[in-house]
């Protein structure tokens, strides 16, 4: 009889219903319906080994069972001498040496494996982690050509486009959004992950903002290509669902507003949150007063409250308890409470329990849509794992900086603070993240001061070779032509492809070369660390050398973010929680 029949179900660890496939290098879980796993059809077990060994999960037998893709498969392990029957293990484990108890062990796999967290957005709201291969139906993909990058990259920054629409799909929706519409992108949110996964920076973007939607090539049922127009100075929300748009349009939307390229898109209809919320046994909110709004059926008394289903649904859509009652104030608390959803999805309770991660898997991949490129089960978990290294602590939620739309009298819509959303976007390029910002800007201003601070060079007396070591096809020749016909830079040569690739953009130049070093890097925009500078001096006619890295996006845009965040910026922070008013 196994624990759960004795009535001791709670003193298994979750931690040992996981394996590690030695085909994959990814541990899975075994699928033990005694554990209350979902029935899958499987070989029987192998007969018990003798003299102490034992077979199908024991942490000293000779083979292990692992369900793989909706299949279980036996897998030869290591032998590990164990101790006979009614002997005591030597101290210290093998050679004396003390092991970490194999549960321990495993429940930091767990952790580390299961960690990747069910990103939701709000409103609509997306949340997965995917453990079986029959998930995959649960899984609606759209084709978007080349609306995005192709698919995010491990080695590389990743932008995932977050959207909520607010399509009447889903039993009990039928009370929601507008009547008979294909819907809209009610709630959407540019996720942007560093490089190094040390940062993330979330921007949600207004449905109300006054933008242009450039054409789109949009895929049709039948197969064949079908181009929407585009529209000037229209309210966001449209580039999807309207016209046939799809959301294609809203990831090309998005690109020529922030100049960012989006790898892949997750959209979600409003069940995704109630079933999210329900899966994770609720989500906690403070309400800085009493709430009574009658048309979101939100009803809560001040202080902190546990929601979920369709409460956390009202939560996330009310418009009336917080704030100036506007869209932009909606937003700061779906933010918040995305923040306190993360929290509760990275948390142990979560992570450690079969049965929430498991709900979390159905409730996630039931609601969603993606591109094709993360079709599927694995490509998802790949994803997700790549989320799940940023910490929720350096996780920023901020709103693109917006004024109202001076052409109305009444105000209904707004346009982009270009003076705060400019910069905004730089640091996002460059990977700065929010919650490092004063740290960045102190360590840049020292190497600043003692390499840019000095006289400049006339630019016709600047003297440099380009070379490309890493950015696009052809970057050494379009900044050749813009240095000279846009910059003033006649002496500028380009010396085609460098010997090897540079992951940053790098300038070497001689102590007497400072003057123009600072001329090109004010050109530039290059940051203190691409100024590379000689010990000796060199002949007055030697060039510096500019070494155009994986960095350069191309001739005229910056390489360096700025260190300093827009002033005013509105930020919510996923490690803290903070009372909606």
């Amino acid at each position: 009889m196994d624990a759960q029949g004795r009535g001791r179900a709670d003193e298994i660890d979750p931690a040992d219903q996981w394996v590690l496939n030695p085909d994959t290098g990814n541990y899975e879980l075994r699928l033990d319906r005694s554990v209350g796993q979902p029935s899958v059809s499987r070989p029987r077990r192998a007969p018990a080994a003798p003299s102490g060994r034992t077979t199908s999960g024991s942490g000293t037998g000779e083979t292990r069972e692992t369900a793989t893709h909706g299949r279980t498969t036996t897998t030869p392990r290591r032998k590990v001498p164990g101790p006979r029957r009614g002997e005591e293990p030597p101290p210290g484990g093998r050679r004396g040496r003390k092991r970490k108890p194999e549960k321990s062990r495993r429940k930091k796999a767990l952790l580390i494996t299961g960690g990747a967290m069910a990103f939701v957005l709000v409103g609509g709201s997306v949340g997965l982690y995917a453990y079986y291969k029959y998930l995959d139906g649960n899984i609606n993909t759209i084709g978007v050509g080349s609306a995005g990058s192709g698919g995010f990259k491990k080695d590389q920054a990743v932008n995932i486009l977050l959207i909520g629409t607010d399509k009447r799909t889903g039993s009990g929706n039928e009370g929601y959004g507008d009547k008979n519409s294909p819907g809209h992108a009610d709630t959407t949110i540019l996720f942007h992950v560093s490089k190094d996964r040390t940062n993330a920076t979330a921007v949600s973007i207004p449905r109300d903002l006054i933008t242009d939607i450039p054409d789109c090539p949009t895929q049709q049922e039948d197969g064949s290509q079908k181009v929407i127009p585009g529209q000037q100075g229209v309210r966001f929300n449209t580039s999807l669902g309207q016209s046939g748009r799809d959301p294609g349009c809203t990831m090309r939307t998005v690109r020529e507003l922030t100049g960012l390229t989006v790898d892949n898109f997750m959209m979600a209809d409003f069940n995704a949150i109630k079933t999210l919320t329900t899966a994770v046994g609720g989500v906690e909110v403070c309400v800085a007063k009493d709430v009574n709004d009658k048309d979101s059926k939100l009803k809560l008394t001040k202080g902190t409250h546990t929601i979920e289903g369709e409460q956390a649904l009202a939560f996330v859509r009310t418009r009336h308890s917080f704030g100036n009652e506007s869209d932009l104030d909606r937003i700061q608390t779906q933010q918040q409470f995305l923040s306190s959803l993360i929290r509760k999805m990275k948390s142990e309770d979560t992570l450690t329990s079969p049965t929430k991660l498991m709900d979390l898997a159905e409730a996630g991949t039931k609601a969603l849509t993606v591109d094709d490129s993360i079709g599927g089960i694995k490509e998802l978990a790949g994803l997700a794992g790549e989320l799940a290294k940023v910490n929720p602590k350096n996780i920023t939620f901020t709103t693109l900086p917006v004024i109202d739309n001076p052409a109305e009298t009444v105000k209904a819509t707004v346009v982009v603070n270009e003076s705060k959303a400019d910069p905004l976007f730089a640091m996002m390029r460059s990977d700065t993240s929010l919650t490092e910002v004063k740290k960045k800007e102190k360590a840049a201003k020292s190497k600043q001061e003692a390499l840019l601070k000095g006289e400049r060079a006339e630019p016709s007396d600047v003297r440099v070779d380009v070379y490309n070591g890493g950015g696009p096809a052809g970057s050494a020749q379009t900044t050749l032509t813009w240095l000279q016909n846009e910059q003033g830079v006649p002496k500028s040569s380009n010396l085609g492809n460098a010997p090897a690739k540079l992951t940053k953009t790098t300038l070497e130049y001689a102590p007497n070369q400072a003057d123009q070093a600072r001329a090109l890097a004010d050109m530039m925009g290059l940051p203190a660390s691409a100024m590379k500078q000689a010990t000796t001096d060199v002949a007055a006619t030697t060039p510096m050398t500019l070494t155009l890295g994986e960095d350069f996006e191309g001739a005229g845009i910056p390489l360096s973010g700025p260190t300093k965040a827009p002033k005013d910026i509105q930020q919510v922070q996923a490690d803290k929680a903070v009372c909606s008013k």
